[in-house]
């Protein structure tokens, strides 16, 4: 008796706050992409947002030197979160407001997404919320992800009476309902990882999204996002990828290999300095041969501090012979892992490039000899106020937080609600009833 009346209290209590947060005014989006050479940070008011042509607006942007972040993993958290801590303090200053709480993008942590299809019957009445709910929950029961944490729940398609390309079910007929749900998940030790660094910046973390993910969502098209369509981001420390197909995502890839990677590749190659080396690969970089690039030469400072070594001089031909294999092999190790994953891409499906290390001259053509389909590259889109010096590749992800604060799509699960539960570890008792099962799923994830 004493636990229905405290369960139920708790019911009510829910209930308040879930009332206050839906009346509550729309609050300020942070967004802050953790990379291996750079930490950004977004700052979008409500008014930013205008649906009329969804368009965005940021009210404040900052951006430092990554530190304490190597390969897309955290190895120094005292650095990392001050890194956090700088990036979201310059977005402030300009934006002039605080922000307490932030989104935080990744492509670390082991990403790896997995899909799980779900099915409940329906009475002679129009399909309702309770009916997505109880779909989707019992898709959730199948899934055991042992030391991993779900950041992503994307309903990919419904089904009525079998009958798939269902967008929206609600008020349907039908005697059946199904329900397919991709769930994109990381290491549970990187996601504690990454909440303890946001904390250390004195800041709450509010979600956790996957970087290929998010940069798809400001880089691609509605018909790209419709026609099918592989959205890479070609980052710092690793390189991931986002599978649309019928304006959803249906697969995330990643591989720890990315522009640092290069970047040193230089440095050794040419006995030179990480510093110079990145000079040298932004100056004269290419991934692709030039006409007299044998007799051009080009010099780089020498590692130490000897002052009597004079610079490192080489052709261009030999920076070029560093980078192409490089760029060639991370690209090519993640056409095989797509392929080996069985992602669904379509046939016709193109591929957009971004990131920062997609600027790097002649990626864009080593990638169309790779995948053998149409590139692109690709930045923001619809943040037209953007300065020139955020508004590259560089910053897509960033500005695919915003785009998802606002836009959607719409997830099964918050991210705030996946921030603070796991998914079962076990499914659910297969005897329960339905709305047992529904709402044993609500108080574990909402």
């Amino acid at each position: 008796m004493l636990k229905s009346a405290a369960r139920a209290e708790a019911s009510r209590k829910d209930g308040r706050e879930a009332l206050k947060a839906a009346l509550a005014p729309p609050k300020v989006v942070a967004a802050v992409d953790l990379g291996a050479s750079k930490v950004t940070c977004f700052i979008m008011k409500p008014e930013g947002v205008r649906k009329a042509d969804r368009t965005l607006t940021t009210c404040g942007v900052g951006y430092v030197q990554s530190r304490g972040v190597r390969g897309g993993a955290i190895v120094n958290l005292d650095e990392a979160s001050d890194a956090i801590a700088q990036a979201v303090e310059r977005a402030e200053n300009v934006a002039g407001v605080n922000v307490q709480g932030v989104t935080v993008s990744t492509a670390g942590g082991q990403l790896a997404s997995s899909r799980v299809a779900g099915r409940v019957s329906i009475g002679a009445r129009p399909i309702g919320d309770n009916d997505l709910v109880r779909a989707i929950q019992n898709a959730l029961a199948q899934i055991k992800l042992p030391g991993r944490r779900a950041v992503h729940i994307l309903p990919v398609a419904w089904s009525v009476d079998g009958q798939g390309g269902v967008r929206d079910p609600r008020a349907m007929f039908g005697k059946t309902l199904g329900v397919e749900l991709l769930v994109v998940s990381v290491a549970e030790t990187v996601f504690q990882t990454l909440g303890a660094c946001v904390e250390r910046a004195h800041l709450q973390l509010e979600g956790v999204v996957a970087a290929p993910f998010v940069s798809a969502l400001a880089a691609l098209e509605e018909d790209e996002m419709d026609l099918g369509s592989v959205c890479i981001d070609m980052g710092g420390g690793s390189t991931s990828a986002a599978v649309f197909t019928g304006g959803s995502l249906v697969h995330v890839e990643t591989v720890p290999v990315g522009g640092q990677h290069v970047t040193q590749d230089i440095a050794r190659g040419l006995s030179t300095s990480i510093a110079g080396a990145e000079r040298i690969k932004t100056l004269h970089g290419s991934a692709i041969a030039s006409a007299n690039e044998d007799r051009e030469m080009i010099e780089a400072p020498p590692r130490g501090d000897d002052p009597g070594a004079g610079p490192v001089v080489a052709p261009r031909s030999l920076l070029k012979g560093i980078i192409a294999p490089r760029v060639e092999e991370t690209l090519e190790l993640l056409r095989d892992r797509l392929k080996a994953s069985g992602a669904p891409v379509e046939p016709g499906a193109g591929l957009v490039l971004t990131g920062g290390a997609s600027q790097l001259a002649g990626v864009r053509e080593v990638a169309v000899r790779v995948f053998d389909r149409p590139v692109r590259l690709g930045r923001p889109r619809r943040v037209p106020h953007l300065a020139d010096a955020a508004s590259g590749p560089a910053f897509t992800a960033a500005a695919g937080i915003l785009h998802r604060a606002a836009f959607g799509p719409r997830e099964a699960v918050s991210s705030r609600s996946l921030a603070s539960a796991k998914l079962r570890r076990e499914p659910l008792d297969p005897r329960a009833n339905p709305v047992a099962k529904a709402a044993a799923w609500l108080r574990e994830n909402l």
